[in-house]
């Protein structure tokens, strides 16, 4: 293994600083290549570049102030942060079962789009650093119609903080239907527009098949989640193994394949977000079962009360003035929540020392995970393979570094 600052080892072989201003290496991971011409030897990633300490930061909020910072680690699936944390936090809570099943539908909704959304990114991103720029406007196309959806939902296009512990913060408006609808409606055609770029292009095949190979044991090994683990031959889903937000009474496929290569791993994901269009079109069907109903629990201590109450009640006043100021305080524990986010899983624990202000906050991000795989991936491969496998991964460094 060479030192990080040597440019060349003793056989002279040559070191290559790959990032972190490179493009392809999403602007903040940088990998330390010894190379024999073209051919990798070794790589070393080296992160940190990005590191904002958003854990420690947590423990200085309180539970209900917390749920803002979350969006900032995987910044292109916050919903599914959010949904993360207040899972573990209504397990710490005792409530986890207690959340209205409208506001469960809410969650699934908005998270199955924030998984198509960051798919989009990372297919458009992915067939940019193979020299494919087509597909780049059209995914960012598709994706803006998602962002829009969440900011009629929320206000906000990215950093939604809509999940709330005990359900979510408000109702959908007037609209959300309608647009969801018509999301799911013509993505499913778009999907088409992109395999007919992308599926059958002798070039992207060149580039991606039998590349960055890692096997079904080695993917276990690394610990490997969500798509790149089921690219090599493991159809693990966290919402199929260990169903959260009723994902048990959904009807979906989970894909998976054999391959194991950049290829394997781009199919999964095209093939995900077709998935994904069938559990919202469920999902919307759920919801208007549902108007109406509840969209948080009814306990003054953990959720705010409605806003008919705080006007006509002064203990639902007082209730809510001091969850503002002071946050609910749940009893000594700990607790973790697993999600399906779209590189995998995305866990949160959190450690309760009885006071308003969590004593341990700490993510299981999937990227990191999937990441320290990278070395074997590009092994013996090209310096231009290191780029295709770099994508394939998806990585974010927000949920890396963190």
């Amino acid at each position: 293994m060479v030192m990080l600052s040597e440019t060349r080892t003793e056989s002279g072989k040559m070191i290559l600083n790959m990032g972190p201003q490179h493009p392809s290496t999403h602007g903040v991971l940088r990998l330390l290549l010894e190379l024999e011409g073209e051919t990798v030897i070794d790589c070393i990633p080296d992160i940190g570049f990005l590191h904002t300490g958003i854990e420690k930061t947590m423990e200085a909020r309180n539970y209900h102030q917390a749920i803002v910072l979350t969006d900032r680690t995987d910044y292109l699936s916050p919903i599914t942060n959010n949904l993360s944390y207040v899972l573990a936090c209504e397990k710490l809570f005792g409530v986890e079962k207690d959340v209205p099943p409208r506001a469960q539908i809410i969650r699934v909704i908005l998270s199955e789009l924030s998984r198509i959304g960051s798919h989009l990114i990372w297919l458009g991103t992915h067939a940019l650093d193979l020299g494919a720029t087509t597909v780049f406007m059209y995914c960012w196309r598709e994706r803006e119609r998602i962002l829009s959806i969440f900011e009629l939902t929320s206000g906000v296009r990215m950093m939604t903080s809509y999940m709330r512990i005990g359900g979510v913060a408000a109702d959908v408006p007037e609209g959300f239907e309608e647009a969801v609808e018509e999301f799911v409606r013509v993505m499913p055609s778009k999907i088409d527009d992109y395999e007919a770029l992308l599926t059958r292009n002798p070039i992207f095949v060149d580039r991606t098949k039998g590349i960055g190979y890692l096997s079904r044991e080695d993917a276990l090994q690394y610990g490997f989640s969500g798509p790149c683990l089921r690219a090599s031959g493991v159809p693990f889903d966290i919402r199929i193994e260990q169903p959260y937000c009723n994902y048990q009474e959904y009807d979906f496929d989970v894909p998976y394949s054999n391959e194991g290569d950049v290829y394997a791993r781009y199919l999964v994901r095209i093939r995900e977000m077709r998935e994904s269009v069938k559990i919202i079109r469920q999902g919307l069907e759920k919801l208007r079962a549902t108007r109406g109903q509840d969209i948080r629990i009814d306990n003054p201590k953990i959720a705010f009360p409605k806003r008919a109450k705080i006007h006509t009640s002064m203990e639902s006043l007082i209730h809510h003035f001091k969850l503002v100021s002071e946050g609910p305080v749940p009893p000594p524990g700990e607790a973790y929540a697993p999600v399906e986010s779209p590189r995998g899983e995305q866990g949160t624990y959190v450690f309760s020392d009885g006071s308003n202000k969590p004593w341990r906050v700490r993510f299981r991000p999937p990227g990191f995970y999937n990441l320290q795989a990278l070395p074997q991936l590009v092994k013996g491969r090209l310096v231009a393979d290191v780029v295709a496998c770099i994508g394939s991964i998806d990585i974010v460094l927000g949920e890396i570094d963190r």
